[in-house]
């Protein structure tokens, strides 16, 4: 579609970017013939075929540039054609039950992989979407999910000006049910659709009430009503196609509307030293109530909160990536700012210094700024922390290290972990003065500035230095690295 629909009163759709052929329903010959028959399990042979959908809707997309080597360990910044599959081994809530927020610890065990990770890198997975909902969506689009479907773009030229090597890859294309491609692809009961997912349904609407909606959506006039009706709402496709139900919008213009289903990825909340091959995570389960009073879910933790490995194995296809923060040298102190799940990779820092020490090795002292609501709900590993700040231990002040914890809810008047820093301004001064690096960890909100405002505070308070000169020196620690911020919103 090139420019505005409504621009200038003229309503004229462009060709889809697909071309989508119906076969035939019998399955082609299976690329998961050239599995081993070890590896030929139910998690790896979907794997395989939704990989071969994301290959052959990627191709057509982008039948030349930047194509993708499907026989290579990765596919660039999507998923890698063979993951792990790592064996979930806990997955339990460590918020109480009556506590409004959901917070797992998930333990993977990473079998014979051989898999290496570092304190701060990240855990990466495609979440699973529930096949109720696959179902439904193929149902209210009139679609037979069990139907092969060949999908190319949809240039007449392309085949013509390919060069004659390019031809079998280009012109040939691979068929794959069309279930499996909404599975694979196609977030429909997560994402709300974009403003052309709306214009393009006006025009497949034969209700004249709903076509004139639609056609009112895609106006300037009406962006803030859509605004209300679909982000506020946070409404998911298959919603928005139940609204509208005289809408038959053909799978070609489905498969190029339909937002994609992504990747999430996870700070690792445990250190190979001292779990040798496993990658523990700290999930918490997203939840919201929308403005009209709907509750809604993120898709991917409340999949990962209905696993449970204590009914049956449960294998999850997960790959490692380099996270924003990595561990410093053992000899270099640590200032650590993590409230709630912004604990995860302070937990794999922590354990990976324990285990140091354990062997014996020279270890830098720890000072940790831990936050939440209530000591008795969500005081997320409690038990950790206390270990840690006993004895000889990172965290102990025997050592030289120490644990703050900030219960903003325990009491009328809030706290936070910036009051912490505050309040142990002669303690944090004396870890900064010894080279100590920074890192702050957690929700991208209002944190990350408050706890750069507590350590001006405190620099200028500790040294006497005016504000500003504070404020430059903690900028000039940010260049050198010494000051790192991982926030998520």
């Amino acid at each position: 579609m090139k420019g505005n629909l409504w621009n200038a009163g003229i309503s004229v759709l462009d060709p889809p970017k697909y071309r989508v052929t119906f076969h035939h329903p019998l399955a082609p010959e299976s690329k998961l013939a050239t599995l081993p028959e070890s590896l030929k399990t139910d998690i790896v042979a979907r794997w395989v075929e939704h990989g071969r959908a994301r290959a052959v809707v990627d191709s057509a997309g982008n039948p030349f540039g930047n194509a993708r080597d499907h026989n290579s360990s990765s596919t660039g910044f999507g998923p890698p054609v063979m993951p792990i599959f790592a064996k979930m081994l806990v997955n339990s809530r460590i918020t109480s039950e009556d506590h409004e927020q959901d917070v797992r610890h998930i333990e993977l065990d990473l079998g014979s992989s051989g898999a290496q990770y570092v304190p701060g890198d990240i855990l990466t997975l495609l979440p699973s979407q529930k096949l109720a909902s696959v179902d439904k969506f193929l149902q209210r689009c009139g679609l037979d999910g069990d139907t092969f479907v060949t999908v190319e773009a949809n240039d007449s030229d392309v085949c013509t000006i390919a060069q004659a090597e390019d031809v079998e890859t280009v012109c040939k294309p691979t068929a794959v049910l069309l279930k499996t491609i909404v599975e694979a692809l196609m977030d429909i009961d997560s994402a709300s659709p974009r403003r052309y997912f709306f214009e393009v349904m006006s025009h497949f609407a034969s209700a004249e009430h709903e076509k004139e909606r639609l056609q009112y959506f895609a106006t300037p006039e009406g962006r803030d009503d859509l605004y209300r009706y679909n982000q506020r709402e946070g409404r998911t496709v298959l919603e928005v196609l139940e609204d509208f139900p005289s809408v038959q919008m053909p799978f070609e213009w489905l498969l190029q509307t339909v937002p994609r289903l992504q990747q999430r990825s996870f700070s690792i909340s445990s250190s190979q030293l001292a779990h040798s091959n496993e990658a523990h995570l700290t999930v918490a389960v997203v939840e919201w109530t929308t403005p009209f009073k709907r509750k809604r879910r993120g898709l991917c933790s409340s999949w990962l909160a209905s696993l449970d490995p204590k009914i049956g194995k449960v294998f999850l296809p997960v790959w490692f990536t380099k996270g924003a923060i990595a561990l410093p040298s053992p000899s270099v102190p640590l200032i650590l700012v993590g409230p709630g799940t912004g604990c995860a990779p302070f937990r794999a820092f922590i354990q990976e210094r324990v285990a140091l020490s354990n062997a014996e090795e020279a270890v830098a002292p720890v000072l940790f700024f831990f936050g939440c609501r209530m000591q008795a709900k969500d005081f997320l590993y409690e038990s950790d922390w206390s270990a840690w700040s006993q004895g000889k231990n990172v965290l102990s002040p025997d050592v030289g290290g120490d644990f703050f914890v900030a219960f903003s809810r325990d009491q009328p008047e809030k706290v936070y972990v910036q009051h912490k820093i505050r309040e142990q301004g002669k303690k944090v001064m004396q870890f900064i003065q010894s080279g100590a690096v920074i890192y702050v960890a957690g929700s991208a909100n209002k944190m990350p500035a408050d706890v750069m405002a507590a350590f001006e505070t405190v620099l200028a308070k500790e040294t006497g230095w005016p504000q500003e000169k504070a404020t430059k020196y903690l900028r000039d620690l940010e260049r050198r690295g010494q000051y790192v911020v991982e926030a998520w919103s």
